[in-house]
């Protein structure tokens, strides 16, 4: 029985796990998604209007739910997973069995080859969900995500393999603010917050024991010809599937190369290129770093290069922007220099870099790419001169107001006022 609101620590998920290890048909697949909450399920389901995007995830757990529900004597509350724990779950899967481990990010089973004499841990990698705010991309996202997990568990069930299966996420997508306690209360549960969103280290590049390159983002997507989307996120920063060693790091220039090895169908090998530099200008009298340009090489023979705007910051610091891409609208852009570059989309969120002068390997004070006259402070600054002028306008007409300074006397004659006048 779990009370409301209850939060599964990770001793406790170890716990529930157990059978896991111990049963005869040591089979798991393990659903990885970029961020998910428990309440995404009744917030997406077809009692608020929307079209059911869980269709495949509830059809396999109908059976269960309606034995829970006949069977428990009150309201049945379901647990959230901390995300403290779900952070080392692929870990700590891979430490608790001998597993043969299997990756699947191209999301095609037909090529999937398992063998039920051995114990085999299936990661599928699945789709992020929609950075944007558009709440649809968000519910397609969702659905695409359900059709690759009743695929996967139909194509297992018709080979006669019995298997156990983990959805769940490397962050939650819902965090609830508490606004019933103190301030000081609210600071430390919006600190806990702030530490959970960075819920995977960020990639390591080091030179003996040196930190020379510090590379993060909440989401590091591609998209190759308009129509293939490669996420890249969990291969490069949850499970590490990344070859960094063609990296180079030196006082003025540094280069972070991130390699992956069939990162999806039809591409055998894919590396990213984030060239650096770091200069002294006399404008400022002081150096500053800049990232000069983005490289994507395809399969060792096409080669797309991108050149940036606006990402350079101060030497000692390193550099943040929420939006970094192709697209028009975001406040950092990669201007396609080639062709080759044409045929690609490139999304990353929340980036945050750093390739010269870390110390204590980690990053230093970030420098963000918006300016100091947001939008927002720009709305402002327009409403309060407008809101002057009409205040100005205002007062000028009321000084112009005069009154009469001759008055009609009922007992005298008739009061005449000239034209003039």
């Amino acid at each position: 029985a779990m009370h409301e609101g209850h939060v599964v620590s990770a001793q406790e998920l170890t716990e529930f796990l157990q059978p896991l290890f111990t049963q005869n048909s040591r089979n798991l697949v393990l659903f990885l998604q970029d961020r998910l909450s428990i309440d995404d399920f009744t917030y997406f389901s077809e009692s608020y209007g929307n079209k059911n995007p869980f269709q495949n995830v509830q059809a396999s757990i109908y059976l269960f739910y309606f034995f829970i529900l006949q069977s428990s004597p009150s309201s049945l509350v379901l647990p959230a997973v901390d995300c403290k724990a779900t952070k080392y779950l692929l870990n700590f899967l891979q430490e608790s069995g001998d597993w043969k481990l299997t990756n699947i990010t191209n999301l095609s089973v037909s090529q999937l080859e398992v063998n039920a004499s051995n114990p085999n841990l299936l990661v599928v990698q699945l789709q992020p969900l929609a950075s944007s705010l558009k709440e649809i991309s968000t519910l397609e996202a969702i659905a695409e995500n359900d059709k690759v997990i009743g695929r996967v568990t139909m194509d297992l069930q018709e080979r006669g393999i019995h298997f156990s299966v983990i959805y769940t996420a490397v962050r939650p997508s819902r965090i609830s603010r508490r606004t019933d306690v103190v301030a000081e209360l609210r600071r430390q549960l919006m600190a806990a917050e702030e530490e959970d969103n960075l819920s995977y280290p960020p990639v390591n590049v080091t030179t003996g024991n040196h930190t020379c390159i510090l590379f993060y983002a909440s989401n590091f997507s591609l998209k190759a010809s308009s129509s293939v989307l490669i996420d890249l996120t969990n291969a490069t920063f949850v499970t590490q599937n990344v070859d960094i060693s063609a990296s180079n790091c030196s006082d003025s220039n540094t280069t972070l190369s991130l390699k992956y090895t069939n990162p999806v169908s039809g591409i055998s090998s894919l590396e990213i290129r984030f060239l650096m530099t770091n200069k002294f200008y006399e404008g400022s009298a002081r150096k500053w770093s800049t990232l000069d340009s983005v490289e994507i090489v395809q399969d060792g023979e096409k080669f797309a290069t991108f050149s940036v705007s606006t990402v350079s910051a101060p030497a000692e610091y390193s550099f943040h922007c929420q939006l970094v891409g192709t697209n028009n609208l975001y406040p950092a852009r990669l201007v396609p220099s080639n062709d080759e570059a044409k045929n690609w989309d490139v999304f990353i969120s929340k980036l945050q870099i750093q390739g010269f002068n870390i110390i204590n390997n980690q990053f230093s004070y970030a420098s963000d790419c918006t300016g100091f006259f947001t939008p927002a402070i720009w709305m402002g600054l327009v409403t309060s001169v407008i809101l002057v002028w009409i205040l100005t306008y205002g007062i000028h007409m009321i000084m112009q107001l005069t009154t009469n300074n001759r008055f009609d006397d009922p007992k005298g004659p008739a009061l005449s006022v000239p034209q003039t006048e």
